[in-house]
């Protein structure tokens, strides 16, 4: 598929469901019904036209989205391959987020910034990383490679790789 990029991210990310959700049954299936597929396909769109300065427009394009899918991502968002958003109604990921490969979420997770400040504001999670339902990870935080983060879970500071947090009904900060 080397001729058809687009094509062949869009086969990898279907697959990537279908290892990661059991409910999955085939590609159309999850092609046409999956609305974590829908908002990150969108964010790419989204994204490809913050780089290019159309911001505006990017911004539109991704309100949109959100209206359709119930998952906000915002245009200047850095998401990595194979990015799996399960149940994702809820999900948030703020403007300078950074997120790496094979991360998968739950709904009603925010990557969230604690300050209005304009530079690096939101979290910044690493490769492998699973983020429970209902999960908070806010400020210029780092979640490390292969990560898990509980549920309801608030997390206001650094988490090392392989970590397992489960700060259920714990605020931190």
């Amino acid at each position: 598929m080397k001729k058809f990029p687009v094509l062949s991210r869009i086969l990898e990310d279907i697959d990537n469901a279908l290892d990661r959700d059991p409910a999955a049954r085939n590609r159309l299936e999850v092609f046409l019904t999956y609305p974590g597929l829908h908002a990150i396909w969108g964010h790419r769109i989204s994204h490809w036209m913050w780089n290019h300065r159309l911001r505006l427009l990017a911004r539109i394009f991704s309100n949109q989205i959100r209206r359709e899918t119930g998952i906000e991502i915002h245009p200047g968002a850095r998401i990595g391959r194979r990015f799996f958003i399960d149940h994702g109604m809820g999900v948030v990921i703020g403007e300078t987020a950074i997120v790496g490969d094979d991360v998968m979420i739950y709904h009603d997770v925010t990557l969230g910034a604690r300050s209005q400040d304009r530079g690096k504001r939101h979290p910044t999670i690493g490769d492998r990383v699973i983020i429970g339902s209902g999960a908070r990870v806010l400020g210029a935080v780092t979640v490390g490679d292969g990560a898990k983060i509980g549920a309801n879970s608030i997390v206001t500071s650094d988490v090392a790789a392989k970590a397992e947090k489960d700060f259920v009904g714990t605020f931190v900060i």
